[in-house]
C-alpha cells in the first residue's frame, strides 16, 4: 500500500499548498452600531532591586473605557517580564480620569511593565 502513496504525497502536498495560498474574498467590517476604538498605553523598564514603579496611561478627549467584549470589565492587556508583578493601581485608577499601572520592585537582572487600555470614541 505505500508503494501506491508514496508517489501520489507530493502531489497531495503541493495542492493542499497551493489551497492555502488562494486569497480569502470576504472582508471583515464591524458591525454598524460599532463604535471607533483606540488603544492607549505607558511603560517602563527597571533594573534589579528598582522599587516600586508606576505609569499614567493617558485617556484620549471624546473616549471613554472600552469593556471587554460580554463583560462590564475594561477592555486592557498588562504585559510584563523579569522578576515583577504588575497590575492597574486600584488607589491610583477611577477608569474615568486617571489610569495607573504599577509594578513591584525588580528582582532579576532586568523587569518591564506595560499597561494597554481599550478605548471607544465617538466617529468623526
Amino acid at each position: 500500500m505505500s508503494w501506491l502513496i508514496r508517489p501520489i504525497l507530493p502531489l497531495l502536498l503541493g495542492c493542499v499548498l497551493a489551497w492555502s495560498l488562494i486569497p480569502d474574498e470576504g472582508q471583515a467590517q464591524a458591525p454598524p452600531e460599532s463604535s471607533a476604538t483606540t488603544e492607549q498605553s505607558c511603560s517602563f523598564g527597571m533594573a534589579k532591586g528598582d522599587p516600586t514603579h508606576q505609569c499614567q496611561v493617558p485617556i484620549p478627549a471624546g473616549c471613554v473605557i472600552a469593556r471587554f467584549p460580554g463583560t462590564d470589565k475594561p477592555w486592557t492587556t498588562i504585559s510584563k517580564a523579569g522578576r515583577t508583578f504588575c497590575t492597574f493601581d486600584q488607589k491610583g485608577t477611577d477608569w474615568k480620569t486617571r489610569i495607573t499601572g504599577q509594578c513591584t520592585r525588580c528582582d532579576s537582572g532586568h523587569c518591564t511593565g506595560q499597561f494597554m487600555v481599550r478605548f471607544e470614541c465617538a466617529k468623526p
